[in-house]
């Protein structure tokens, strides 16, 4: 309660109204899906989310009865063959949600709260899919009036398929009604209850229209009354404890992992701190309460929490209100629970599993990452077709694999020097990089081990040429070598030595010296081919300043310190720079119009309002070539103020090259080389273009001579 403030009360309050309400359909359906009767769900929403009220050190988080574990004890009952309701069915689950508090319990003594920092967000992304998926397909056949299903994929499908002849179209209204309208609601209007509203709406037509005469399903009629206390009955685990162990320490885990991930998000997001270890003895505190209380385990909803923090939740007020609010459910509101159609139920579940899709994380890392999309969709097909437990293991394993290829595989590159400017660059990302002549300059970002030597030395094996005389490697993200690594190094130094070729190891940790000297490598270090940087590398191989790159003469490689960052967008974009430098053109140009200002000060002032801001004088130079060009465009009207936009802009690019001139000649040349390039970009490109760019420079410069 530290984060309790006397002003937020009212919102506190308003939205633990909110979430009770919104609860009662929602965890009702999950009970349904954990095999238990639809009260239960209710009675999953009183005292554990009080417990975990009184424990957390989360402020806003919701508990209760939700997808994940439901769907995890549901799907095992169904392969063990018990019926969903049935006395079996409400015997066994509250065993597994008390070995589950154990689990819990325990991973709250051994301090496991870190272990969730190793799950990647494509093995829970995919895991949470995969169970999405897997409940929606059991729920649909209760849509248009048949009974749910259970089983993996293709027996859900066969299910679906057998259950078609039940298809009832009114019911079929109703559910896929539910589903599209929240749809709706989500993206138009998403501070609606809508759920509650649907709920409602759903009983007061069965009220009015008696939706059961024309064969719509109705929930049972739920008695009054509080959860009364259950003590589980241990023996009935048996024949099949091991699995039911199993699947209750899976359950603990996901519960673990899913609840702090999500609510971690929501302290960075409003800057306080929750203790991991706390959060875990609060889940299992709670799911003692859900035992007793005779209900499935229970587990942080994303979906509650994100309701509750749009109408302004602050503390657990919002959680002591919702738990309070359904006890007056539970006391009073039960007989109009009977009214409530089945397939509006359904929609409202349905529609809050689509919620738990991420399919957004596969659609990001498709485009960034090919391996960890393979890892989202191996969890995710994992749940799908082999059930919870194989996608779990199968995720994590896939997790450690992916682990692996990193260290194994580690970024690499090969380094130049770029014209006029201080450091060493990757010659791939700069395009105007060039390498030192007979120079092999190495980066490997990665711990040296045996799994990844092999590709090191096989990396400068295929960069030596014939001419080459020295390697140097960059090894400032080596932080680690073991034994393997130590004797491959000397080989290899022993190796070039025997060409004629010199080599150096440089800007790596000190600690990796005393490594290599651990190692039996000292020799390295004797020898001089260890240095701290790669300058008094090159400087020990007789390569001094300025160095002699391949493709620019010796004039033009001088090698200054200076303080512009030349390639400033290539250096944040790679490949796409130039993409991003004509948005940031178009971006200018449209600000400059509407402003009507076409003073050297505002074209200043608009660049450091832009999305990117101030750049370094030479992409400055190149922004400002393409601001010409865009207003150089054959639709662009000839204006007296385009006219004098564009003079102002040759103006501020004339003072631009001047300061670029006081950088030094070399800096000049190469500023009018990328110039150049450019311009000879646009001729092959868009010659209609081009000529008018020629037309307004040729008019520049004869009013420059004229002034």
């Amino acid at each position: 309660m530290k984060t309790f403030r006397r002003e937020n009360i009212k919102k506190d309050i308003l939205s633990g109204i909110v979430v009770a309400l919104i609860s009662i359909p929602i965890s009702m359906g999950y009970a349904q899906v954990a095999g238990l009767p639809a009260v239960y769900g209710l009675y999953g929403s009183v005292f554990p989310i009080l417990i975990y009220a009184l424990f957390t050190t989360s402020p806003q988080f919701v508990f209760g009865v939700d997808a994940t574990p439901a769907a995890l004890v549901g799907g095992t009952l169904a392969g063990l063959g018990i019926a969903v309701g049935s006395a079996e069915a409400i015997s066994l689950v509250p065993v597994i949600t008390l070995i589950t508090a154990c689990w819990l319990f325990l991973l709250f003594l051994i301090r496991a709260g870190k272990v969730v920092n190793y799950i990647s967000k494509p093995v829970m992304g995919g895991f949470l899919s995969g169970i999405g998926c897997t409940i929606i397909l059991m729920q649909v056949p209760k849509l248009f009036g048949g009974n749910a299903g259970t089983g993996e994929l293709f027996v859900l499908l066969y299910h679906i398929w057998k259950e078609l002849p039940s298809f009832h179209l009114l019911s079929a209204i109703l559910g896929v009604g539910c589903v599209i309208i929240l749809q709706i609601a989500k993206r138009k209007a998403p501070r609606v209850p809508m759920s509650v509203i649907l709920m409602a709406l759903g009983a007061l037509l069965t009220a009015f229209c008696h939706l059961e005469r024309y064969g719509v399903k109705l929930l049972p009629e739920v008695a009054p009354g509080l959860p009364r206390l259950v003590l589980p009955q241990i023996s009935i685990l048996f024949p099949n404890a091991g699995e039911l162990i199993l699947l209750s320490l899976t359950i603990a885990l996901v519960i673990m992992a899913q609840t702090l991930l999500a609510s971690s998000n929501y302290a960075l997001k409003y800057h306080y701190k929750i203790d991991n270890n706390r959060e875990v003895l609060a889940y299992a505190a709670g799911n003692l309460a859900s035992a007793l209380a005779g209900c499935c385990p229970v587990n942080g909803s994303v979906s509650r929490s994100g309701i509750a923090d749009q109408y302004g939740c602050k503390s657990q007020i919002m959680s002591l209100t919702a738990g309070l609010t359904m006890v007056l459910v539970l006391l009073f509101g039960t007989r109009l629970l009977k009214f409530l159609p089945v397939p509006v139920l359904t929609g409202i579940v349905i529609s809050a599993l689509m919620g738990i899709l991420e399919f957004d994380i596969a659609k990001k890392a498709w485009k960034a990452d090919k391996q960890e999309f393979g890892i989202f969709m191996a969890a995710f097909l994992g749940v799908l077709l082999f059930g919870t437990v194989y996608g779990v293991l199968i995720g994590v394993i896939l997790s450690f694999v992916a682990v692996i290829i990193r260290a194994v595989d580690p970024p690499r590159a090969f380094l130049g020097v770029l014209p006029g400017h201080e450091g060493f660059h990757n010659l791939n990302r700069y395009q105007n990089a060039r390498p030192i002549g007979q120079t092999v300059i190495y980066r490997f970002s990665g711990n040296l081990f045996f799994a990844n030597i092999g590709a090191f030395q096989e990396d400068l094996e295929k960069a030596i040429q014939a001419d080459t005389r020295q390697v140097i490697i960059d090894a400032r993200g080596i932080g680690s070598i073991d034994i393997t690594a130590a004797e491959r190094l000397v080989i290899l130094k022993r190796n070039l030595d025997a060409k004629g070729i010199r080599f150096y190891l440089t800007e790596h940790a000190g600690a990796v010296n005393d490594q290599l000297r651990a190692f039996g490598a000292g020799c390295l270090l004797e020898e001089g081919a260890v240095r701290r940087t790669l300058s008094l590398a090159l400087r020990a191989a007789g390569v001094e300043k300025p160095y002699p790159l391949e493709g620019v003469s010796r004039e033009e490689s001088v090698y200054e310190e200076a303080d512009e960052r030349l390639a400033e967008f290539e250096w944040a974009f790679g490949k796409g720079a130039g993409e991003k430098m004509e948005a940031l053109a178009a971006e200018i140009a449209e600000k400059l119009l509407h402003s009507g200002d076409f003073s050297i000060e505002n074209i200043v002032n608009t660049e450091k309002s832009a999305s990117w801001g101030r750049v370094g004088l030479f992409d400055e130079d190149e922004l400002l070539n393409r601001l010409e060009l865009y207003f150089a465009r054959p639709e662009e009207l000839e204006t007296p103020e385009l006219e004098e936009l564009e003079r102002r802009l040759e103006q501020r690019r004339h003072i631009v090259e001047e300061k670029v001139r006081n950088l030094s000649p070399e800096a000049l040349r190469l500023l009018k080389h990328q110039r150049g390039k450019i311009e000879e970009r646009l001729r092959e490109r868009r010659p209609e273009y081009y000529e008018r760019y020629l037309e307004l420079r040729k008019r520049f410069e004869e009013e420059q001579k004229r002034n």
